[in-house]
């Protein structure tokens, strides 16, 4: 049963017994001689009685409908607020005309919002703590093995990758077999290489060190795709803003990154390609968007992709959130939120 009908059904009642009261007070005071006369006397053509019924329970339902809609505005209200805390939004806070009682709901929801805030503020100490003592206990020789091994792979199975593919188009396009079968089977081999290189490029992006050395984010991002431009067909357009950040949440975010970036180059076959880094109402924003073939995400996460966990549990160590849409054959979009909770400038020397 809604608030509205509840309210309605409280009003008509405690209107009945208010009257049944008043009416008994009033009758033992001043005793009828003859009672059926309440039958008799007529307001408007209507019983007294069945008068006094209708005027009841017509003022309990208005009453109740105006008591009903009054508190289910305000609930609404303070509803939205706590959406807005889920979501990580500002609340949008009006309490000019609340009562007493809303008043206090109001402070016990700013006591929660900054709770909430000093809880992604400690998440993003926490993150930013566990990289720097990563950073300091990793070894050289790591960095260096992740190094060589990217640019052996770079020299000699990227560039054969390259030349074969760039052989297959060459028989492709200028002496194809006649026969129909065969030059299905060359042109399915070519589009296998095509595919083994955006492999190939994909795993060199996962092999480029984790911490980014001194830059800022959007430098990283910046020289990230940079890269891509020179080694993917795709077109990339970007919009990146700077501002300071812990170097925990900008050693994840530009991991997430790197993830999504790496999904799309092998499971995408995407033309286009936009990443978005600003900043508004107190809270950094990451878009990577593509226009590939997309995935139905729900099904995706079911059977548990080990890419999206990742993405979304690095998004929750720093206090964000992690929202991905996906339509088939339309694309992909990609977007984290983090609490901005900034202490200047700090960068990884």
């Amino acid at each position: 049963m809604s608030l509205f009908i509840r309210q309605m059904i409280l009003a008509v009642i405690s209107f009945l017994l208010f009257a049944f009261f008043l009416l008994g007070l009033t009758f033992m005071a001043f005793p009828l001689d003859n009672w059926s006369l309440l039958w008799q006397q007529r307001i408007y053509d209507v019983p007294y009685l069945s008068f006094v019924m209708m005027m009841i329970i017509i003022t309990g339902i208005l009453i109740g409908a105006f008591h009903g809609a009054f508190w289910k505005k305000k609930l609404k209200m303070v509803s939205v607020q706590l959406d807005d805390l889920i979501k990580g939004q500002k609340r949008s806070i009006n309490s000019a005309n609340s009562s007493p009682e809303l008043l206090q709901v109001q402070r016990k929801l700013d006591e929660l919002d900054e709770k909430m805030m000093k809880q992604a503020e400690l998440s993003q100490k926490l993150a930013t703590e566990r990289a720097t003592d990563r950073e300091r206990s990793l070894q050289e020789v790591v960095v260096q093995e992740r190094t060589r091994l990217a640019r052996e792979l770079h020299d000699s199975v990227s560039q054969q990758l390259f030349a074969a593919s760039m052989m297959m188009a060459t028989i492709n396009e200028t002496n194809p077999p006649k026969d129909e079968t065969m030059k299905k089977q060359l042109v399915l081999v070519e589009k296998m290489i095509d595919q083994s290189q955006l492999e190939m490029r994909a795993l060199l992006l996962h092999l480029r060190p984790v911490a980014l050395k001194g830059k800022s984010l959007k430098e990283g991002i910046e020289e990230l795709l940079a890269e891509l431009t020179e080694k993917v067909p795709l077109k990339i357009e970007s919009k990146l803003e700077e501002f300071p950040l812990d170097k925990g949440v900008e050693d994840h975010l530009f991991r997430i990154l790197q993830e999504s970036v790496s999904n799309t180059l092998r499971h995408a076959s995407a033309n286009q390609l936009q990443v978005v880094l600003i900043e508004r109402d107190d809270n950094v924003i990451l878009r990577i968007a593509d226009d590939g073939k997309g995935f139905n995400v729900q099904e995706v996460t079911s059977h548990g992709s080990y890419g999206l966990t990742n993405m979304h549990e690095r998004a929750i160590e720093i206090g964000g959130t992690l929202k991905v849409v996906s339509v088939e054959q339309e694309g992909t979009r990609l977007e984290v939120k983090v609490p901005a909770i900034k202490r200047g400038d700090q960068r990884n020397d």
